[in-house]
């Protein structure tokens, strides 16, 4: 008979967020090992599972969530901490950056849930979204004798935690010639500013929730990607699943589009905003009377009809890739950044390390940057030799056929120069902490640098990087 046995954490895995522990010291009570890479979303999703039924159930189990790289940079025990913490992630974290505890377990992919039952032993393993979690963590608990007290136990605190500032882990941004608006991610409300930082109007309540309203009424979730239309500024609410809206001279915030959770969305016309899931929605982008939505969670482009209401998925296969071809013939690794200049779209494929074009008439997908999802680096020159490392933004100005990439694998900023110009990396003075959103407006490139919790100006003639000191 083939016994299972109590498993270990190999002594290599490196605690960044709570103090080290063994499985041995957490006997008594089940365990979920949540193997888990921080740039997937896939896998932040399914933390994000485990986490709500564990508010529901208090003191039935411990989530160690284990983080596996997929990038070289994700190997420095601080940039995956804050990688996961941008995500929400607040569980204990162990970095397994050279894949033992991964081997140790016997895992091929992520997400994978390794169900440890209290005697330390394996119960049950849940692989990508398969599995009714639900069920299975309710198994996992069946004769516990009473819920154990969370104050003081393990994961209780985090240590090391994120400096309170105005700002965190900011990853929206639109600049106009008077205004600046920035996503307050993790604070879930959308800011209004003037370019020196003083906060004019904040939007959203700042607690994370799908309400909409007018100032002090209205509330979002972990809002990303922002774009802006006259006096009409779009948002995506990455947290909510959805679409929203922000009539700037009334302060109305709408719902356009998503049901408040992630799903798959259904092509149509909605009657209703919620007759459609999204699935975490990273950026929007307008061309004419199209909202461009970049579909981080199913690796689609979708675009919704402001006129007629109508959801369409124009382009991307699902699985994650860099492929090229029409429509929904091309593939998408995990996009994440949008900009429109008339009829193309310019993606940011961030699995992918690639930049991506898309012509809207037709829906052709053409990779400008990248060579596949396995494929990154640091490489400036000829596109075909050239290399980012999970970029997570791009932006143009209305002067310059010249793409500025948020290069944040690398702590950089690049820029692509359209009609067949190299990739070339912009000389800073420092490297750059996590950049995730990008703006250019009032002769200066705007970046959210998002694990630092700041807005930076950087200056393109005089090479002058500045922090912009948002206030309240």
């Amino acid at each position: 008979m083939n016994e299972k046995r109590a498993m270990e954490l190999p002594s290599s895995g490196i605690w960044l967020n709570a103090a080290p522990t063994t499985l041995q010291e957490l006997r008594g009570r089940p365990v979920v090992l949540a193997f888990v890479n921080g740039t997937s979303v896939w896998s932040m999703q399914r933390v994000a599972e485990v986490t709500r039924w564990r508010a529901r159930n208090p003191g039935r189990v411990h989530l160690v969530v284990v983080q596996v790289p997929r990038f070289e940079f994700e190997r420095e025990p601080q940039q995956s901490l804050k990688l996961l913490r941008r995500q929400g992630v607040s569980a204990p974290i162990v970095l397994d950056a050279h894949w033992d505890i991964w081997r140790q377990f016997d895992v091929e992919a992520w997400p994978t849930l390794v169900l440890l039952n209290a005697h330390g032993v394996e119960q049950e393993r849940l692989v990508g979204g398969a599995g009714d979690l639900e069920r299975a963590l309710n198994g996992l608990c069946e004769g516990l004798s009473r819920p154990l007290d969370d104050e003081e136990g393990f994961g209780s605190r985090e240590i090391n935690a994120e400096p309170r500032l105005p700002l965190l882990f900011p990853a929206g941004l639109v600049v106009t010639p008077e205004r600046l608006y920035v996503a307050d991610t993790g604070h879930h409300r959308i800011l209004e500013c003037n370019h020196a930082g003083r906060v004019l109007r904040q939007f959203g309540l700042g607690s994370a929730d799908l309400i909409n309203g007018g100032l002090g009424e209205a509330a979002f979730n972990r809002p990303q990607g922002l774009t802006l239309v006259r006096d009409v500024l779009y948002v995506a609410d990455t947290g909510n699943h959805a679409l929203r809206r922000i009539h700037l001279q009334s302060g109305q915030v709408d719902t356009l589009c998503g049901a408040g959770r992630a799903g798959d969305p259904q092509a149509g016309v909605l009657n209703q905003p919620w007759d459609s899931a999204l699935n975490h929605p990273a950026d929007v982008a307008v061309a004419g009377n199209q909202i461009l939505i970049a579909m981080a969670g199913d690796n689609h482009i979708w675009s919704y009809d402001l006129g007629s209401r109508e959801l369409r998925w124009r382009s991307g296969a699902g699985p994650v890739d860099v492929r090229d071809g029409s429509g929904h013939l091309a593939a998408f690794a995990q996009p994440t950044s949008m900009v429109a200049v008339q009829q193309t779209l310019y993606v940011c494929d961030s699995l992918g390390s690639a930049i991506r074009s898309v012509q809207l008439r037709g829906d052709l997908v053409q990779t400008l940057v990248g060579q596949g999802p396995w494929e990154s680096g640091n490489v400036d020159g000829p596109r075909l030799q050239a290399r980012l490392q999970y970029p997570l933004a791009i932006a143009m100005g209305p002067d310059s056929p010249m793409l500025w990439i948020a290069d944040a694998g690398n702590g950089s900023l690049r820029t692509l120069r359209l009609g067949g110009g190299d990739l070339s990396t912009v000389n800073l003075p420092r490297r750059l902490h996590g950049p995730c959103a990008l703006s250019v407006a009032a002769g200066a490139i705007w970046i959210a640098e998002t694990d630092a919790h700041a807005v930076l100006r950087f200056d393109p003639l005089s090479g002058e990087l500045s922090d912009v000191p948002i206030e309240g």
